[in-house]
């Protein structure tokens, strides 16, 4: 097997010429030196050195040595990372799905690196079907994500409501939400990501005998552009979300608040430390959301 010693001796070799002065540089003594660039050239299958007159690389061991420094390079940086990240603490893996208005998941983001803990955070922006797929999988540790959702044995903590606001354009300023909505379908993202919280967002507005037509947008800035054009309206719980031409109103006949809970897998190595993380992201998600 090709070693980061057999490496070491190569490039020691090639750039001091001598046995002696390689040996040295490397920590060992010459036999073991000689001995480990038979094994070389045996697992490569060439000569890398004459030996006749003094030591010189041969075409062959020339055309290796730039591969060998490149690998003995990676090799470090890989372990250098690795002194990192032991050193820098825990890597907490977060996903959160993209409804969370951006001040909101910074907050929750940050919240667990404000305790004091010695925590590497890694944050992925995904639907909620997405997250709930990487947190089986191992890719994320832990997710806020829509409800209702199948969780599939995830675990889950409680759900959090946050209020939302509906954008209508202008024109419809007037106009009761139940009368906008005669007129006008609702911007919304595609089913597939959140099939559960999808319906229940639909059924409640039919809910109340009104005629629920949809228009899907790849996020909610699509939606305010199309809110902003006079062609949908949009429900949102981002209140920093505004155009020229668009109305904001609270979001209240009826209440449609964003449900979110955190997930993560309680199959998993160190799932009692994700539940109490996912108590403060909980926290964070209610506590930031009304001072918001």
């Amino acid at each position: 097997m090709l070693t980061e010693r057999h490496l070491e001796i190569f490039i020691a070799l090639a750039e001091e010429e001598h046995f002696g002065t390689a040996a040295q540089r490397v920590g060992i003594t010459q036999p073991p030196l000689s001995q480990g660039l038979r094994r070389l050239e045996t697992l490569l299958g060439v000569r890398l050195f004459e030996r006749e007159r003094g030591v010189s690389l041969t075409e062959e061991g020339a055309l290796l040595l730039p591969h060998a420094r490149r690998a003995l390079a990676a090799i470090t940086e890989l372990r250098e990372s690795g002194a990192r990240e032991h050193a820098d603490g825990r890597r907490l893996r977060i996903g959160l799905t993209p409804e969370v208005p951006a001040w909101l998941a910074a907050d929750v983001a940050a919240a667990p690196v404000r305790t004091g803990a010695p925590v590497r955070i890694g944050v992925a922006m995904a639907p909620t079907a997405t997250l709930l797929s990487d947190i089986a999988a191992g890719r994320l540790d832990i997710a806020v994500v829509r409800h209702p959702a199948v969780l599939h044995g995830l675990a889950a903590g409680q759900v959090v409501r946050l209020p939302t606001w509906t954008l209508t354009p202008a024109d419809y300023a007037e106009h009761t939400l139940a009368a906008v909505l005669r007129e006008l379908p609702v911007a919304v993202r595609a089913r597939g990501e959140a099939p559960a919280a999808h319906d229940l967002f639909v059924d409640t507005l039919a809910s109340r005998g009104r005629r629920v037509r949809t228009v899907v947008v790849s996020d909610e800035r699509a939606g305010l552009a199309l809110v902003a054009a006079g062609q949908a309206v949009l429900v949102t719980a981002d209140n920093s979300l505004a155009a020229t031409g668009v109305v904001r109103r609270q979001t209240t006949d009826p209440p449609l608040p964003l449900r979110l809970r955190v997930a993560w897998d309680p199959r998993r190595r160190g799932s009692a430390e994700s539940a109490g993380t996912a108590r403060l992201l909980a926290d964070t998600l209610s506590g930031t959301a009304v001072a918001g």
